[in-house]
C-alpha cells in the first residue's frame, strides 16, 4: 500500500496525539495539575501547551507572520498557556485540543499547495528573512507533539506508574 505525503502527515499527527492523549487518560483535574518533577509542567499544562502550539502554527500558515508577534502580552499569554488554571478543566482543555486538530487535520487535506511558505516574524530564534512552508509548519507539529508526547510520559508515570509503552 502506498499512501501521499498528506496521509503521511495525518498519520503522525494522529499517532503522535494518541500518545500525549492517552497520557492524560482517567486522570482528575488536580492529577492533571500535578507537578511530578522539579519543573513546572504537568500533565494538564502540556496538552494546553501543544493545542495553543498547533493553533498558532496553522494561524500561521493561514494569515502569516502577524499571527505570531511577540508583546509583552503575547509572553505573558504563553507562560499561560503551560498551566491547567484552576477555572479550566482537563475535560475541556482535551476538547479544545481535539476541535484544533480537525481543523489541522482538514488543512493537511485541503491546503492548495504545501510548499506555500509565510515569512516568518522577526524574533531573536529565528533566522532573519527565513520563511516556513506549510510543509515544514506541519512537520514542526507534529515533532513538537512527540516531544512533548514524551514528557508526558515521564509526568505519568510518576503520578501512578501508567506507561504510553512498555
Amino acid at each position: 500500500m502506498t499512501t501521499n505525503e498528506r496521509d503521511d502527515l495525518l498519520e503522525s499527527l494522529a499517532a503522535h496525539r494518541r500518545f500525549l492523549l492517552y497520557t492524560v487518560k482517567d486522570l482528575t483535574d488536580d492529577q492533571a495539575r500535578k507537578r511530578t518533577t522539579v519543573s513546572e509542567l504537568t500533565l494538564g499544562g502540556l496538552v494546553k501547551h501543544v493545542s495553543l502550539m498547533e493553533k498558532g502554527w496553522v494561524d500561521f500558515i493561514l494569515d502569516g507572520p502577524a499571527t505570531m508577534a511577540m508583546t509583552e502580552d503575547s509572553y505573558a499569554k504563553h507562560a499561560n498557556g503551560f498551566v491547567l488554571r484552576e477555572d479550566e478543566t482537563l475535560a475541556g482543555v482535551v476538547a479544545e485540543y481535539e476541535r484544533i486538530a480537525e481543523r489541522t487535520d482538514e488543512l493537511v487535506r485541503t491546503l492548495p499547495d504545501l510548499g506555500a511558505a509565510q515569512p516568518l516574524p522577526e524574533a531573536p530564534w529565528f533566522a532573519p528573512g527565513a520563511s516556513r512552508s506549510a510543509r515544514r509548519v506541519f512537520v514542526h507539529i507534529v515533532a513538537e507533539t512527540a516531544q512533548h508526547a514524551g514528557h508526558a510520559d515521564i509526568l505519568r508515570e510518576a503520578i501512578d506508574g501508567q506507561k504510553t509503552m512498555g
